[in-house]
């Protein structure tokens, strides 16, 4: 009888002990049950702000080309000065075109000064005597082979007075002149102080750039003339000619007119020549 009262008695406090562990223990697992519900939360308000998305499904921008340097091109543009020349479009094909004016045009002064007063660099286009004279005539105020020294010299000094604001000169025609040591040397020691000569190389035997440099004028020479033949198709094959000499040489010279032909392929080509790498220069930046 004891035995079976002590095991009830027995069940009945164990009851109580196991229902106490079980509030303890959801008492615990509350706090936590709660820490895992926020995360949870956390997290899909995120995926929902900045969706998962795979690396390979993002586009990705290839980053812009940009060529390299490819070399620099001297532009100079001669016979400038005369009445219904495109001057307005050939100042569109960059700001560093060069323009060799006529001292003997119509037109020399008011150019020059319109260029100027543009930021263009003015060269003077000295007129000399070719190999056909008199047949072909540079026109009034050439320096002549005949001429002495002192005469030359004026002649030199009157045909760059002509020309306002230029900085250096190059020849016209003066296949000839250019030849002789005598002539080019009164012409180079005429010039102003600081003012630089370009060897437009009319000839194969101009003796102008190597006098140049021994005089220690600043000088550089034509590298490729690019209207000899007045074809756009012509003018664009010489055009390939010069960015292979400035890829070569890392600066070439070119002479061009301005005949329409000229101004229009220079004008479409610029753009280009400037995206593939190639750079404009002032006449005055590369001679040495």
């Amino acid at each position: 009888m004891q035995t079976r009262m002590a095991g009830r008695v027995g069940r009945r406090n164990a009851a109580p002990r196991q229902s106490s562990f079980r509030t303890l223990a959801l008492l615990m697992l509350l706090p936590i049950g709660a820490l895992l519900l926020f995360v949870g939360y956390r997290f899909a308000r995120d995926v929902v702000r900045h969706p998962i998305v795979e690396e390979s499904a993002i586009p990705v921008r290839a980053p812009a080309k940009r060529a390299g340097r490819r070399g620099d091109i001297v532009l100079i543009l001669d016979d400038v000065g005369f009445d219904r020349q495109p001057l307005a479009g050939a100042m569109t094909i960059d700001p560093k075109v060069n323009f060799s004016v006529l001292p003997n045009a119509r037109n020399a002064t008011l150019f020059a000064n319109e260029l100027s007063a543009r930021g263009f660099e003015v060269l003077c286009h000295l007129p000399m005597e070719p190999d056909d004279f008199p047949r072909i005539s540079p026109g009034p105020g050439a320096v002549l082979t005949r001429m002495t020294d002192d005469q030359i010299a004026a002649v030199t000094r009157a045909n760059v007075a002509a020309v306002p604001h230029a900085r250096g000169v190059n020849n016209h025609m003066g296949s000839r002149a250019t030849a002789d040591p005598r002539v080019m040397t009164a012409v180079l020691a005429a010039l102003p102080h600081g003012m630089y000569f370009i060897d437009s190389r009319t000839t194969a035997t101009s003796v102008g750039e190597s006098l140049a440099r021994q005089m220690n004028i600043r000088t550089a020479a034509r590298n490729v003339f690019l209207d000899d033949v007045q074809s756009e198709a012509a003018i664009r094959a010489q055009l390939r000619e010069l960015e292979r000499e400035a890829a070569a040489r890392g600066v070439a010279v070119g002479i061009g007119h301005m005949y329409p032909a000229t101004i229009k392929v220079l004008t479409e080509e610029a753009p280009q020549l400037r995206a593939a790498g190639y750079r404009f220069r002032r006449a005055s930046e590369i001679v040495n």
